[in-house]
Protein backbone atom coordinates (compact mmCIF):
# COMPACT_ATOMS: atom_id res chain seq x y z
CA UNK A 1 0.00 0.00 0.00
CA UNK A 2 0.99 3.65 -1.03
CA UNK A 3 -0.05 6.41 0.68
CA UNK A 4 -0.02 10.46 -0.63
CA UNK A 5 -1.90 13.21 0.63
CA UNK A 6 -3.89 15.57 -1.98
CA UNK A 7 -3.08 18.91 -0.97
CA UNK A 8 -5.34 20.66 -3.93
CA UNK A 9 -7.66 19.89 -6.91
CA UNK A 10 -8.49 21.42 -10.37
CA UNK A 11 -11.15 21.26 -12.64
CA UNK A 12 -12.70 21.76 -15.81
CA UNK A 13 -16.15 20.18 -16.92
CA UNK A 14 -19.21 20.95 -18.52
CA UNK A 15 -21.38 22.57 -15.83
CA UNK A 16 -18.23 22.48 -13.52
CA UNK A 17 -15.85 25.33 -14.36
CA UNK A 18 -13.28 25.43 -11.43
CA UNK A 19 -13.06 23.10 -8.24
CA UNK A 20 -15.20 25.78 -5.77
CA UNK A 21 -17.96 26.22 -8.14
CA UNK A 22 -18.04 22.12 -8.86
CA UNK A 23 -18.38 21.26 -5.32
CA UNK A 24 -21.91 21.53 -4.68
CA UNK A 25 -22.93 19.78 -7.94
CA UNK A 26 -20.15 17.02 -6.18
CA UNK A 27 -22.45 16.70 -3.18
CA UNK A 28 -25.59 16.80 -4.60
CA UNK A 29 -26.41 20.44 -3.27
CA UNK A 30 -26.73 22.13 -6.80
CA UNK A 31 -27.77 20.31 -10.38
CA UNK A 32 -24.84 19.48 -13.02
CA UNK A 33 -26.00 22.29 -16.21
CA UNK A 34 -23.97 20.35 -19.07
CA UNK A 35 -24.93 23.07 -20.78
CA UNK A 36 -22.43 25.69 -19.28
CA UNK A 37 -19.23 24.65 -21.42
CA UNK A 38 -16.27 26.00 -20.18
CA UNK A 39 -14.45 28.96 -21.97
CA UNK A 40 -10.73 27.74 -21.99
CA UNK A 41 -8.45 31.03 -21.06
CA UNK A 42 -5.10 30.05 -19.04
CA UNK A 43 -2.72 32.60 -18.38
CA UNK A 44 0.21 30.46 -16.95
CA UNK A 45 1.66 31.40 -20.54
CA UNK A 46 2.79 34.42 -22.05
CA UNK A 47 0.63 35.32 -25.16
CA UNK A 48 3.29 34.19 -27.85
CA UNK A 49 3.43 31.15 -26.66
CA UNK A 50 -0.69 30.84 -25.85
CA UNK A 51 -1.12 31.17 -29.44
CA UNK A 52 0.62 28.15 -30.32
CA UNK A 53 -1.51 26.07 -28.16
CA UNK A 54 -4.81 23.95 -28.77
CA UNK A 55 -7.71 23.52 -27.16
CA UNK A 56 -6.66 20.62 -25.64
CA UNK A 57 -3.43 21.92 -24.04
CA UNK A 58 -5.44 25.23 -22.72
CA UNK A 59 -7.91 22.29 -21.12
CA UNK A 60 -5.07 20.98 -19.23
CA UNK A 61 -3.44 24.54 -18.42
CA UNK A 62 -6.36 26.00 -17.38
CA UNK A 63 -7.01 23.25 -14.61
CA UNK A 64 -3.74 23.06 -13.39
CA UNK A 65 -4.57 27.29 -12.83
CA UNK A 66 -6.99 26.46 -10.96
CA UNK A 67 -5.40 23.46 -8.96
CA UNK A 68 -2.27 26.37 -8.51
CA UNK A 69 -4.70 28.94 -7.22
CA UNK A 70 -5.48 26.57 -3.92
CA UNK A 71 -2.14 25.24 -3.58
CA UNK A 72 0.83 26.16 -1.12
CA UNK A 73 3.27 25.09 -4.00
CA UNK A 74 4.81 27.15 -6.92
CA UNK A 75 5.00 25.42 -10.00
CA UNK A 76 8.65 24.82 -10.22
CA UNK A 77 8.39 23.25 -7.36
CA UNK A 78 6.00 20.49 -8.99
CA UNK A 79 7.20 17.42 -10.79
CA UNK A 80 4.36 16.42 -13.00
CA UNK A 81 2.47 13.38 -14.92
CA UNK A 82 0.02 14.73 -17.89
CA UNK A 83 -3.12 11.67 -18.46
CA UNK A 84 -4.64 11.71 -21.76
CA UNK A 85 -6.22 8.61 -23.31
CA UNK A 86 -6.19 9.80 -26.94
CA UNK A 87 -3.82 13.08 -27.38
CA UNK A 88 -4.82 15.59 -29.58
CA UNK A 89 -7.05 14.87 -32.36
CA UNK A 90 -7.01 18.61 -33.68
CA UNK A 91 -3.74 18.29 -34.57
CA UNK A 92 -3.98 14.73 -36.08
CA UNK A 93 -6.95 16.37 -38.40
CA UNK A 94 -4.68 19.61 -39.24
CA UNK A 95 -1.56 17.49 -39.97
CA UNK A 96 -3.59 14.79 -42.19
CA UNK A 97 -5.73 17.32 -43.84
CA UNK A 98 -2.39 19.25 -44.71
CA UNK A 99 -0.73 15.99 -46.10
CA UNK A 100 -3.40 15.64 -48.60
CA UNK A 101 -2.41 19.38 -50.23
CA UNK A 102 0.33 19.43 -52.68
CA UNK A 103 3.63 20.15 -51.15
CA UNK A 104 2.33 18.65 -47.98
CA UNK A 105 3.42 21.88 -46.20
CA UNK A 106 3.19 20.90 -42.59
CA UNK A 107 3.20 23.64 -39.75
CA UNK A 108 5.93 23.38 -38.19
CA UNK A 109 3.49 24.56 -35.06
CA UNK A 110 1.15 21.83 -35.68
CA UNK A 111 4.21 18.99 -35.68
CA UNK A 112 5.75 20.33 -32.19
CA UNK A 113 2.08 20.18 -31.03
CA UNK A 114 1.47 16.79 -32.15
CA UNK A 115 3.48 14.82 -30.02
CA UNK A 116 1.79 13.00 -26.96
CA UNK A 117 3.89 15.50 -24.21
CA UNK A 118 2.72 18.87 -26.11
CA UNK A 119 1.14 19.72 -22.86
CA UNK A 120 3.48 19.19 -20.53
CA UNK A 121 6.30 20.78 -22.85
CA UNK A 122 4.01 24.24 -22.08
CA UNK A 123 3.54 23.81 -19.00
CA UNK A 124 7.44 23.48 -18.00
CA UNK A 125 8.04 26.56 -20.48
CA UNK A 126 5.27 28.67 -18.22
CA UNK A 127 6.79 26.63 -14.91
CA UNK A 128 9.97 27.16 -15.75
CA UNK A 129 10.65 24.30 -14.06
CA UNK A 130 13.63 21.14 -14.41
CA UNK A 131 11.68 18.96 -12.39
CA UNK A 132 10.48 15.16 -13.76
CA UNK A 133 7.89 14.85 -15.95
CA UNK A 134 6.06 11.74 -17.54
CA UNK A 135 3.06 12.04 -20.24
CA UNK A 136 0.97 8.47 -20.60
CA UNK A 137 -1.80 7.12 -22.26
CA UNK A 138 -3.56 3.68 -20.94
CA UNK A 139 -6.95 3.66 -23.07
CA UNK A 140 -10.39 3.81 -20.51
CA UNK A 141 -7.67 3.37 -17.57
CA UNK A 142 -6.06 6.80 -18.26
CA UNK A 143 -6.95 8.15 -14.87
CA UNK A 144 -6.35 4.99 -12.85
CA UNK A 145 -2.42 4.89 -14.44
CA UNK A 146 -1.43 8.41 -13.93
CA UNK A 147 -2.85 8.28 -10.42
CA UNK A 148 -0.59 5.29 -9.77
CA UNK A 149 2.46 7.28 -11.47
CA UNK A 150 2.08 10.28 -9.68
CA UNK A 151 1.73 8.98 -6.40
CA UNK A 152 4.65 6.58 -7.17
CA UNK A 153 7.12 9.70 -8.44
CA UNK A 154 5.74 11.69 -5.19
CA UNK A 155 6.48 9.02 -2.89
CA UNK A 156 10.12 7.88 -4.40
CA UNK A 157 11.36 11.46 -5.75
CA UNK A 158 10.01 12.93 -2.17
CA UNK A 159 8.82 15.69 -4.62
CA UNK A 160 5.25 17.36 -4.87
CA UNK A 161 3.33 16.37 -8.30
CA UNK A 162 1.13 17.74 -10.07
CA UNK A 163 -1.81 14.96 -11.73
CA UNK A 164 -3.21 16.24 -14.99
CA UNK A 165 -5.79 13.95 -16.33
CA UNK A 166 -7.36 15.05 -19.36
CA UNK A 167 -9.35 14.57 -22.64
CA UNK A 168 -10.72 16.95 -25.22
CA UNK A 169 -13.27 15.65 -28.29
CA UNK A 170 -12.23 14.77 -31.45
CA UNK A 171 -12.56 16.68 -34.62
CA UNK A 172 -16.35 15.97 -36.24
CA UNK A 173 -13.78 14.19 -38.95
CA UNK A 174 -12.55 11.80 -36.48
CA UNK A 175 -15.87 11.89 -34.35
CA UNK A 176 -17.26 8.14 -32.99
CA UNK A 177 -13.47 6.70 -33.56
CA UNK A 178 -12.05 7.03 -29.96
CA UNK A 179 -13.61 7.37 -25.95
CA UNK A 180 -14.13 10.98 -25.92
CA UNK A 181 -16.94 13.07 -26.36
CA UNK A 182 -17.12 15.98 -24.41
CA UNK A 183 -14.38 18.13 -22.82
CA UNK A 184 -13.31 16.81 -19.08
CA UNK A 185 -9.70 17.33 -16.84
CA UNK A 186 -9.29 17.37 -13.04
CA UNK A 187 -6.22 18.21 -11.74
CA UNK A 188 -4.63 16.95 -8.33
CA UNK A 189 -1.62 17.66 -6.40
CA UNK A 190 -0.24 15.13 -4.50
CA UNK A 191 2.80 15.12 -2.08
CA UNK A 192 4.05 12.17 0.30
CA UNK A 193 4.43 15.06 3.19
CA UNK A 194 1.34 15.24 5.50
CA UNK A 195 0.37 18.98 5.76
CA UNK A 196 -2.58 20.70 7.54
CA UNK A 197 -5.93 20.63 5.47
CA UNK A 198 -4.61 17.68 3.13
CA UNK A 199 -6.97 14.42 2.16
CA UNK A 200 -4.82 11.21 2.59
CA UNK A 201 -5.34 9.15 -0.31
CA UNK A 202 -4.02 4.92 0.67
CA UNK A 203 -3.39 3.15 -2.95
CA UNK A 204 -3.46 -0.46 -3.08
CA UNK A 205 -2.94 -2.72 -6.74
CA UNK A 206 -5.38 -5.60 -6.25
CA UNK A 207 -5.58 -8.38 -8.52
CA UNK A 208 -9.35 -8.93 -10.61
CA UNK A 209 -11.89 -6.39 -12.17
CA UNK A 210 -13.73 -3.63 -10.29
CA UNK A 211 -16.99 -2.46 -11.04
CA UNK A 212 -16.87 1.51 -11.51
CA UNK A 213 -18.36 3.15 -8.13
CA UNK A 214 -21.87 4.31 -9.16
CA UNK A 215 -22.68 7.62 -9.88
CA UNK A 216 -25.99 10.20 -10.65
CA UNK A 217 -27.12 9.66 -14.03
CA UNK A 218 -25.56 13.13 -15.36
CA UNK A 219 -22.00 12.53 -13.87
CA UNK A 220 -21.86 8.99 -15.32
CA UNK A 221 -22.82 10.29 -18.66
CA UNK A 222 -19.43 12.38 -18.17
CA UNK A 223 -17.73 9.09 -16.98
CA UNK A 224 -19.11 7.69 -19.71
CA UNK A 225 -17.51 9.87 -22.81
CA UNK A 226 -14.67 11.07 -21.11
CA UNK A 227 -11.84 8.68 -19.39
CA UNK A 228 -10.63 11.81 -17.15
CA UNK A 229 -14.26 11.56 -15.91
CA UNK A 230 -13.00 7.94 -13.71
CA UNK A 231 -11.96 10.68 -11.03
CA UNK A 232 -15.50 11.89 -10.39
CA UNK A 233 -15.88 9.40 -7.62
CA UNK A 234 -13.04 10.06 -6.23
CA UNK A 235 -13.64 14.00 -6.46
CA UNK A 236 -17.19 13.23 -4.87
CA UNK A 237 -15.57 11.85 -2.06
CA UNK A 238 -13.23 15.21 -1.71
CA UNK A 239 -16.02 17.42 -2.11
CA UNK A 240 -17.72 16.27 0.95
CA UNK A 241 -14.60 15.81 2.81
CA UNK A 242 -15.78 12.13 4.22
CA UNK A 243 -14.17 9.13 4.48
CA UNK A 244 -14.42 6.51 1.84
CA UNK A 245 -12.88 3.42 0.38
CA UNK A 246 -13.30 3.38 -3.57
CA UNK A 247 -12.09 0.23 -6.48
CA UNK A 248 -11.35 2.25 -9.67
CA UNK A 249 -10.90 -0.41 -12.72
CA UNK A 250 -7.22 -0.71 -13.92
CA UNK A 251 -6.33 -2.71 -16.98
CA UNK A 252 -8.45 -5.90 -17.79
CA UNK A 253 -7.32 -8.03 -14.66
CA UNK A 254 -6.37 -4.74 -12.12
CA UNK A 255 -8.31 -2.82 -10.07
CA UNK A 256 -6.85 0.26 -8.27
CA UNK A 257 -8.60 0.14 -4.53
CA UNK A 258 -8.55 3.90 -2.55
CA UNK A 259 -8.37 4.55 0.49
CA UNK A 260 -9.72 8.23 1.33
CA UNK A 261 -9.86 10.22 4.42
CA UNK A 262 -8.77 7.68 6.32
Amino acid sequence: MMRVYVESVGLTAPGMVGWAAAQSVLRGEAALDAANVPVFRPTLLPPNERRRTTALIKLALQTAEDALAHSRYAMHELASVFASSEGDGEIVDRICTTLTLPDRPVSPTHFHNSVHNAAAGYWAIAAGSCKPSTSLAAGVYSFTAGLLEAATMAVLECVPVVLLAYDYPLPPVLAGRGYVETEFAVALVLTAEEGDGMTPLDLAVLSGTGASPSLPTKLAALRTHNPAAAALPLLQVLARGATARLTLPYQEHLALQIGIGA
